[in-house]
């Protein structure tokens, strides 16, 4: 069975939302695990830690709840749907928290 990866378009809109987050200061590093059934994207505050938030597409939901979630650390799914840029809008609110605070 083939890997499960992201596109060059998905991984731009993620990273263009991670760059976003470390100007902020709020994130620091990530990982990316490609397996059978799904693409991992975990973002982490320090590369010790559990990671804060995972963006995972599992294609076998595609047609169902959709592809794309974002899950938080104790496995509570954040937002889940067919569109990663509509999935990725969550990281907007927490953005604005970042830079309201400093």
């Amino acid at each position: 069975m083939a890997l499960t990866r992201f596109d060059r378009h998905e991984l731009n809109r993620i990273l263009t939302v991670y760059g976003r987050m470390v100007a902020a200061g709020e994130w620091r590093d990530y990982a990316l695990d490609f397996l059978d059934e799904v693409a991992v994207f975990s973002i982490f505050r320090r590369a010790s830690e559990m990671p804060l938030f995972r963006v995972e597409k599992r294609p076998c939901l595609k047609s169902k709840q959709g592809q794309y979630v974002v899950v938080a650390p104790g496995g509570q799914i954040l937002r889940r749907g067919h569109e990663l840029a509509q999935v990725l809008k969550i990281f907007d609110k927490k953005l604005l928290k970042a830079l309201a605070a400093e």
